[in-house]
């Protein structure tokens, strides 16, 4: 009895510098060369990446614990899959919802708010500003001249139609007259339902640059172990999320700018 009691004491100190850097958060798990996660390592201790998140994952499920995340040095990885790119393809696709936002959403229609309608030609498709001369002719009537390219009156006529904006141009020959709508509540309400819209598109979006990265990573599955690819899912996964609750509180914000 008392030998076992010495031989606990002895083990007291090694728990207790063990213990704490465990189960301490934030939980983040560093990766190193893919190569070294394939085995455990006998001499320094280290432990297979299996075990190291096994581990992890179970100190994150404790009560009050913060959910585990992943923190891989890119660098490291990079014989695999370049995070930086996929994290600028995933900015790229927010930087643009913030851009259909602007161009799409406001309140009162302006002159500017028609620049960037996309309209299609025979030739092929273009934003309206480069085919036609628009300006504000009173508070209630935006013109469109269509004289530099009369053939595409018609076609711009139906993507000012079609735009979501809720304008109903006249064509006059080669001028489009657009009546701007008053401010109802109706108007607001479809301004939010295209909001929505265009952020469904946007995490549309943001899932193609998703499976595209993770495919990616899988090819290289017959020179990396298999935990270091799911590992890299993780990172990819954590990556989406992020921006795609930044989306939503964009959603909510311009929501609630448009129904006042």
């Amino acid at each position: 009895m008392a030998m076992a009691l010495s031989r606990l004491g002895h083990l007291r100190p090694a728990l207790s510098r063990s213990l704490p850097a465990l189960l301490r958060p934030p939980l983040e798990i560093s990766v190193s060369r893919p190569g070294l996660w394939q085995k455990g390592c006998g001499q320094c201790g280290a432990l297979p990446l299996s075990l190291s998140l096994f581990i992890f994952s179970f100190a994150a499920k404790g009560k009050g614990q913060p959910q585990a995340r992943v923190s891989i040095n890119s660098a490291l990885v990079e014989d695999i899959i370049n995070l930086e790119e996929v994290k600028e393809e995933m900015n790229a696709v927010i930087e643009n919802l913030k851009e259909d936002y602007s161009r799409n959403l406001s309140i009162r229609t302006s002159p500017g708010a028609l620049d960037h309608i996309t309209v299609t030609t025979k030739d092929g498709k273009f934003p309206l500003n480069q085919l036609g001369q628009i300006s504000m002719k009173s508070p209630q009537l935006i013109l469109v001249n269509m004289t530099s390219f009369p053939e595409a009156t018609a076609a711009a006529s139906k993507a000012i139609r079609e735009s979501g904006m809720n304008l109903n141009p006249e064509v006059d020959g080669t001028l489009v007259r657009v009546p701007i709508p008053k401010v109802t509540r109706e108007h607001r309400e479809n301004l939010a339902k295209l909001a929505k819209q265009f952020t469904n598109k946007a995490k549309e979006s943001l899932r193609k640059v998703r499976t595209n990265a993770v495919n990616q990573a899988k090819r290289s599955k017959d020179t990396v172990s298999e935990d270091t690819i799911k590992l890299i899912e993780k990172q990819i996964q954590q990556m989406v999320d992020d921006v795609a609750a930044d989306m939503d509180k964009q959603l909510t914000t311009k929501t609630k700018e448009l129904l006042g």
